[in-house]
């Protein structure tokens, strides 16, 4: 079964000593009274709310998975889900972040992502429940009708009601353009949706007592493409008049997908049958709303990579301190025993510091992504807000695309620690490397987050998020220049944003005579800027360590895990960058028909 305790110790450091948060939060007004106390209280009782109620789920839920009686459309989610999403919505976790208007606490962002990490550590497929609620809400918050609003709105804060995305169809994932589903319009304000949604994680399940599916389709004028997709609010069951339910709408699950992961998560093909919807936002303007949900979800799943990747290092850990295999190269290391634990050797402190050092980054790396989106929701500064979401928009890509597959990379590492012992389920390795495999796929694929990145982010308003983003390291790299304590991180970091700066110039030049440069670049684009990030907070919390090293372990600990990530890890720019220049040809010159 393995274990999960909550890291409060370092997402106390990353809060409070690398981002400040209380002072930064202090500039937004409805945050201005939350103080260091609140914030690790929520924290402490979210990290005791993940291991002792849903982390003990993980396992069996995987392996019971969720049912579907077909007569009736009705998933049964795993033993115990439902209960502990009665003690969920009991405690009021749901509405942590969401306004208080809707009945929501009016916590930050960045709260609510340190509650998602251990959600997601402690079992990813449970989290994805409420985790697509939160989307749900964003998006009729910014797009809603007053009306809409008040019916659906404080009923997903408190979590009695959950929500879905509904886009992909089987002839159309990434494409959206090409998407079937009609909406006719029943004359009375609502509409009558038909057509076949599939891998529509959570879409029935016995959690909560309604569904507000989101849906994508099309009115019966609409223009081809993605400029003739409306969104629609399709509930399970019609709300009445009173707020309670209403009737049974035509939109049901006809079958629940097999998968390599997240079993405990129902994946359903949806069929709606003339399911009555009511219009979000404007007529054909349905990806505009739809963009806040899938954004959202992008950072979401970024959290789910993160909380998979702690919780296969955590279970490496002790195995490989407890493991005893050979004898350590530079003679025993456990005279006591018959063979040395495995951790003295320098392959399994490889794969062990790279899981650490990755884990440790993204942490800091998504936790300043939701003080960010808090500064752009509720700065008071106009300029301020402009600037975060615009640093929001360059590195939702990066957080979706770079941190999933750097995770991949560590829970496979996570398993690999374990030899044979991780193949087999009964040590419960081999399902985080199964779970992680999908954060790679789903809410865009990782090659679309590429593109998104380098094509629109970067390329389209000739890098001037990238040069914002840029300003924030080169002011790091001017403050610590005369500081010889820092060299060894500030040199590396200062040589990577001229190399950024260098090769983006580049691409573009090369992208206005073949387009394809783009596609060809994109991918290790994504891991240069990832690594770029990387190294940026490992040069913010390095300095920290430095600066407090004589307090106890934990720093030096800190700074030792920074000089491994700069020594071992950052040299994989040196590849991007190569790979990068080598260009379009060799992937485009051999004919369809040679494959």
């Amino acid at each position: 079964m393995g274990q999960y305790t909550a890291p409060l110790r370092d997402m106390q450091f990353v809060l409070h000593e690398v981002l400040n948060v209380e002072a930064e939060l202090k500039a937004i007004p409805k945050h201005a009274a939350l103080d260091v106390d609140m914030i690790n209280s929520i924290t402490e009782e979210a990290g005791k709310f993940a291991s002792e109620v849903i982390f003990p789920l993980n396992q069996s839920g995987d392996e019971e998975g969720c049912t579907l009686d077909k007569a009736s459309g009705v998933v049964n989610a795993p033993k115990g889900f439902k209960e502990a999403y009665a003690q969920y919505v009991d405690a009021g976790w749901p509405a942590l972040a969401c306004h208080s208007d809707f009945g929501g606490q009016d916590l930050p962002e960045v709260v609510n992502n340190v509650l998602y990490e251990m959600l997601n550590s402690a079992n990813q497929a449970w989290t994805m429940y409420p985790g697509l609620t939160h989307g749900a809400y964003a998006a009729l918050v910014a797009h809603g009708t007053p009306e809409q609003k008040a019916t659906y709105l404080p009923k997903l804060v408190s979590g009695h009601w959950t929500g879905t995305m509904c886009l992909t169809e089987s002839h159309c994932g990434t494409d959206l353009g090409l998407l079937r589903s009609k909406a006719e319009d029943n004359g009375d304000g609502s509409y009558a949706i038909s057509g076949q949604k599939i891998f529509i994680s959570s879409g029935e399940h016995d959690l909560a007592e309604n569904i507000i599916h989101l849906v994508l389709a099309r009115l019966p004028d609409a223009p081809s493409g993605t400029k003739g997709i409306s969104l629609f609010i399709v509930p399970k069951f019609i709300p009445g008049a009173d707020g309670g339910l209403g009737e049974r709408n035509t939109i049901k699950c006809g079958a629940l997908e097999h998968k390599m992961g997240i079993h405990g998560n129902a994946t359903c093909v949806m069929n709606l049958d003339g399911a009555r919807g009511w219009l979000v936002g404007e007529a054909n303007k349905g990806l505009n709303a739809m963009f806040v949900m899938m954004n959202g979800a992008r950072l979401g799943v970024g959290m789910q990579s993160l909380g998979l990747a702690e919780t296969a290092y955590q279970n490496s850990v002790a195995y490989a301190k407890d493991r005893l295999q050979m004898r350590s190269l530079t003679g025993k290391k456990a005279p006591d025993k018959p063979a040395d634990p495995i951790i003295v050797h320098p392959d399994v402190r490889r794969m062990l510091l790279t899981q650490k050092a990755h884990v440790e980054g993204a942490r800091a790396f998504t936790y300043w992504t939701g003080l960010m989106i808090d500064k752009e929701h509720g700065h008071p500064d106009e300029k301020v807000r402009k600037e975060m979401a615009d640093l929001v928009a360059l590195l939702t890509p990066i957080v979706k695309g770079f941190i999933t597959e750097q995770s991949y990379v560590s829970t496979t590492l996570g398993m690999q620690v374990f030899g044979g012992h991780g193949y087999i389920k009964e040590w419960g390795m081999e399902q985080y490397v199964r779970d992680a495999r999908i954060n790679m796929i789903y809410e865009g694929t990782n090659g679309i987050q590429a593109l998104d990145l380098l094509g629109r982010k970067v390329l389209s308003d000739m890098g001037a998020k990238l040069t914002k983003f840029g300003k924030i390291v080169t002011d790091l790299v001017k403050a610590e220049s005369g500081n010889d304590a820092m060299k060894e991180f500030i040199g590396p970091l200062a040589a990577l944003g001229q190399e950024v700066q260098k090769v983006t110039l580049e691409i573009g030049q090369k992208a206005m005579k073949n387009p394809d440069e783009v596609g060809a670049a994109s991918v290790p684009y994504m891991h240069l800027l990832g690594h770029f990030v990387y190294a940026y907070f490992w040069a913010r919390m390095a300095k920290v360590a430095l600066d407090k090293q004589a307090e106890g372990a934990f720093y030096a600990t800190k700074l030792a895990t920074a000089r491994f990530y700069f020594a071992k890890m950052l040299p994989e720019t040196a590849m991007n960058l190569q790979q990068i220049r080598a260009g379009a040809d060799t992937l485009m010159h051999l004919d369809a028909a040679s494959f």
